[in-house]
């Protein structure tokens, strides 16, 4: 009896280590920051900026400067001797992909884009720019290529500001290349209209199309 009574005992001793468990806390790891994702490597974007924008981006400096070093936390300079926008991340720059973002919106006013438009480069992630040139969609010379540019812009830029605001896109057509800053589905619908414009198609005729291709992408969304 003493025996049974005993390992009874022993028994419920077993049972309230068991029960006893420690929970053990789970470790807290503060999030990278964006100097230490890349090693504390310092990155660097260049762009260059041609003779005929030189003047506009000295006018709109401290537009460009101010949102880029204040806000996205990047170092930006003018250098002068090889007339590039140089840009460089710092210790406190929240985000890698800050710097990509503030080269394309340098980038973007270089091409001739308004400083709102371009702006909107920084605060919004689904926008891009595309460019292409006239030779690409068709080999065009002398009058053939003037008769081509005058139809993208249209009397007074009629054409250009239908497409511009039919597709939500931003155009700027500078010689024989063409930029178009938008999201990609509606640069798609832009660049399609200018090529029928370049091959040859009446304004009217690219007009109706685009009614449609906008009729079916906002029944889309």
């Amino acid at each position: 009896m003493q025996s049974n009574k005993g390992a009874a005992a022993s028994m419920e001793v077993e049972e309230t280590v068991t029960t006893e468990t420690k929970i053990v806390a789970k470790p807290n790891f503060k999030p990278l920051t964006a100097h230490e994702v890349s090693d504390g490597q310092i990155q660097f974007r260049k762009i260059p900026v041609p003779r005929h924008r030189y003047t506009p981006l000295k006018k709109a400096w401290m537009d460009i400067y101010t949102p880029i070093y204040d806000q996205m936390k990047i170092d930006i300079r003018m250098n002068v001797k090889t007339r590039n926008v140089e840009m460089m991340t710092r210790r406190d720059t929240p985000d890698v992909s800050n710097l990509q973002k503030c080269a394309d919106f340098v980038h973007a006013f270089v091409l001739g884009f308004d400083m709102i438009d371009s702006i909107a480069l920084l605060r919004m992630d689904e926008l891009y720019v595309d460019s292409f040139e006239i030779k690409d969609v068709k080999t065009l010379k002398g009058e053939h290529l003037s008769r081509a540019i005058g139809r993208l812009s249209g009397k007074g830029g009629k054409t250009k500001f239908a497409i511009e605001n039919s597709t939500k896109t931003r155009i700027v057509i500078a010689d024989t290349k063409i930029h178009i800053l938008g999201s990609f589905s509606n640069i798609k619908v832009a660049r399609d209209s200018l090529c029928s414009l370049i091959m040859g198609s009446p304004a009217g005729k690219v007009y109706s199309k685009l009614r449609a291709v906008t009729a079916r992408l906002a029944e889309r969304f």
